[in-house]
């Protein structure tokens, strides 16, 4: 009952699944009517609790209402601030045009779904996220996966894309991200761009966790990896850096104005709210004046990183900001010792286990954020290393009071 990700709901619902974090957004947050550091938030700059952005949200919400505009884009839900927004992002990302996107997870499903015919061959990541594998559930044609990151991988699903668009017609659209949420590594774009030289497809780049995190300016993976031009359709989601709701996708004018008439999912679906297209201008304006919030979620990161390197914990290959911590160890010790994190220290932050990574593995993933400070990061870096001596001792496995 419950399927791979809900067998163990009746133990875990509610602690472990479907926690309920309260009181204002940021590092310290209750839990269980306990204050808690919290490292699960996608709040990359801190923007979520930024003053400017709580008062820009509440003075649209107070000029427009919760319903305006009120329909569908197309239909009778435009307006100037959403073609403004949506302006702004496209010149950020060095693209001629972008959309907007109610949210991120169903506009990648559709933008997928609206690019491919069933001429067309897909060929993508095995690590891709959930939104792009349901929107290749959609796709009535071929697809190909290629190992995580793998070029030599990659080149041969491209090779087979090839044989076979010769005989259908058709195209070929490689889907990657710029950065893997869960490893936390890059995707190779730089390295996939340069294949163009010997295969014709295009580029379709998930980088919802690198957009206003990555590159100089943070405009995104492709411009730290410095092959913007190689990209050929880019996606954002304001879920992350923006501490919002929703998503862009931004290319050419020409791709753009397709998707504005052809992707479902927002066609026929009421466009973003007017106080949160509001409140999404400001959060943008401060993501792109205000570098010093990247420049401290960078020096977060690093002094957690490095730390946790320096008392022998794995990171995996995480090179962003995305931090995770591979233990090895059973259910019953991943839940005791997320229990004894929890209530013994005070530390929340997400749990992964078997299906979503191999069994015997257990992934503690970590979000550093500019709102953090140095001392939550040491507060964490002494309270893992205990946790890990007890786990080596074999305490949580012979507690198993996480699953009683």
């Amino acid at each position: 009952m419950g399927g791979p990700l809900g067998q163990h709901q009746k133990w875990s619902h509610g602690y472990f699944s479907y926690p309920k974090l309260e009181g204002e957004i940021g590092p310290h947050m209750q839990f269980n009517g306990e204050e808690h550091l919290v490292w699960s938030l996608n709040n990359y700059l801190g923007l979520a609790n930024h003053p400017e952005v709580r008062e820009a949200d509440a003075q649209a919400a107070a000029d427009y209402g919760m319903a305006y505009p009120m329909g569908a884009r197309m239909m009778s839900g435009n307006s100037r601030h959403h073609e403004e927004l949506e302006s702004d992002l496209a010149s950020f990302v060095g693209k001629e045009d972008a959309y907007l996107l109610n949210y991120g997870y169903q506009g990648m499903l559709s933008i997928i779904d609206s690019l491919a015919d069933r001429n067309d061959v897909i060929v993508y990541d095995a690590e891709s996220h959930a939104c792009i594998i349901d929107g290749l559930r959609l796709h009535m044609g071929k697809r190909f996966v290629y190992q995580h990151n793998d070029l030599e991988s990659c080149e041969k699903q491209l090779e087979r894309a090839s044989r076979l668009t010769r005989q259908t017609g058709g195209g070929i659209l490689l889907i990657t991200e710029g950065v893997f949420g869960m490893s936390g590594a890059q995707g190779k774009l730089k390295e996939i761009v340069k294949l163009k030289e010997r295969f014709n497809f295009r580029m379709l780049v998930d980088d919802a966790h690198g957009f206003g995190t990555m590159g100089a300016t943070g405009a995104g993976t492709h411009e730290a990896q410095d092959c913007a031009d190689g990209v050929d359709v880019y996606f954002g989601t304001f879920a992350k850096s923006m501490a919002g709701i929703g998503g862009f996708v931004a290319s050419t004018r020409e791709v753009v104005d397709y998707l504005r008439y052809n992707m479902r999912s927002q066609i026929f679906a009421k466009a973003l709210p007017m106080p949160m297209v509001i409140g999404l201008k400001k959060r943008f304006e401060l993501l792109k004046s205000k570098p010093e919030l990247r420049e401290k979620l960078w020096e977060i990161t690093l002094a957690l990183q490095n730390g946790l390197r320096e008392r022998g914990f794995n990171l995996g290959v995480t090179n962003t900001m995305v931090t995770p911590v591979v233990l090895e160890g059973d259910l019953y010790e991943a839940t005791s010792l997320t229990r004894d994190l929890r209530e013994n220290y005070r530390i929340f932050c997400s749990i992964v286990i078997y299906p979503v990574i191999p069994k015997g593995l257990i992934v503690l993933r970590l979000i550093p954020t500019a709102a953090h400070s140095f001392d939550d990061v040491q507060r964490t870096l002494d309270a893992y290393s205990e946790m890990a001596e007890k786990l080596k001792a074999g305490h949580y496995k012979q507690t198993k009071m996480a699953v009683a």
